[in-house]
């Protein structure tokens, strides 16, 4: 993102406490013209919360919020400019498609023409085309949320707000509209916020990630950031799966579990200090071993099908008490005729390696 251009959605320093129970504590970030943005966390984390405010619909106990340069703080929702779709579609049931659509241009008083106009290009660009006499109870679900993001989408608003808008739906309607609601707002070039607790949905639609837990923002950054780098144990466990064991600092750039010696980036972390090393199970390599750094003999304690790999429980007498989980590929399995029982080197890469100061006591 240009660090020289002007956020088109400035929040500063944002509380919202709900009684003696604070759901957002402090919160500051920048949002980019035609960005689309992911706040992702479990239930309970503040992202809706957040959403909420920058609507208006849940005023925040202290702080700002700007978009396009203009104070919105305490502004009703009526005077901001966005659209929202909500979970459950909220659309009315009394009403026909066009209509439904229609409905925010119909309170702005704009030309009949105009409306029928506008409400035909956003039903083509939904690819609903033919739909427009129907009722919501007369669509599917995949549908109706296609007329929902039509209704948002109708009075070309600068930032488009989606509360988990594909939750609701069955998986393999939900991966279809991912694409097409990424697509559209490409196309449109729309800032957007969306909420979800869905981390496959959050890396595959969005271009940076807010990481939300207990009211405070973990980590911001791109999907790949997230994945790769996270900056905190809560992160790396939330996102993706991620082996964790307890080791401890031995010197600057090196760690101990059990009797490895692993080389990793030790952080900030002091010798002699407790660490909890992470890495992903993908990263666990069986086949490139000619660096002998940070190889280790492994016993396979279990091995799942999982269709296109391998998942595998793995243990060593090096670090008693502890395993780790790795990834293989079928044809690796098949190569080195791997079955639980079986014994193997494998290597953890010093650059996929995380280390996190140690939360046990």
């Amino acid at each position: 993102m240009n660090d020289q251009a002007r956020p088109f959605l400035k929040i500063q320093n944002l509380v919202k406490k709900f009684g003696k129970f604070t759901a957002l504590e402090d919160i500051s970030l920048d949002v980019f013209e035609g960005e689309f943005v992911c706040f992702l966390g479990p239930s309970g984390c503040g992202k809706t919360t957040l959403l909420r405010a920058i609507a208006g619909l849940d005023i925040q106990t202290h702080g700002q919020i700007h978009q396009d340069g203009h104070d919105i703080s305490t502004l009703p929702p009526a005077e901001r400019d966005f659209g929202i779709v909500f979970q459950s579609y909220a659309l009315f049931p009394n009403l026909t498609v066009l209509r439904n659509v229609a409905y925010g241009l119909e309170n702005r008083k704009l030309p009949k023409q105009d409306i029928a106009k506008r409400v035909t290009e956003l039903l083509e660009l939904v690819g609903l085309p033919d739909q427009g006499d129907k009722y919501p109870s007369q669509l599917s679900g995949g549908q109706q949320q296609r007329v929902a993001l039509a209704r948002a989408m109708a009075t070309s608003p600068g930032l488009l707000l989606l509360d988990e808008p594909l939750s609701a739906l069955d998986a393999r309607v939900r991966v279809h509209l991912r694409a097409e609601i990424k697509d559209l707002q490409r196309r449109l070039g729309v800032t957007t916020i969306m909420v979800t607790h869905d981390q496959e949905e959050a890396l595959t639609m969005a271009d940076r990630i807010v990481v939300m837990n207990h009211g405070v923002i973990d980590q911001l950054g791109t999907p790949e950031e997230i994945y790769s780098h996270p900056a905190t144990s809560f992160v790396a466990d939330f996102i993706g799966s991620m082996n964790f064991v307890s080791g401890v600092v031995s010197k600057p750039g090196e760690v101990v579990i059990g009797d490895i010696h692993l080389a990793c980036d030790t952080q900030n972390l002091t010798t002699d200090a407790k660490a909890t090393v992470a890495i992903r199970p993908e990263d666990v390599n069986a086949q490139d071993l000619k660096d002998s750094g940070n190889t280790i003999d492994v016993e396979v304690k279990n091995l799942k099908f999982m269709g296109s790999f391998y998942r595998a429980d793995l243990g060593s007498e090096a670090f008693p008490g502890q395993e780790i989980e790795a990834e293989f590929s079928v044809n690796l399995v098949r190569r080195k005729n791997l079955s639980a029982g079986s014994y193997l080197p494998v290597r953890l890469p010093s650059e996929c390696i995380v280390v996190y100061p140690s939360t046990g006591g």
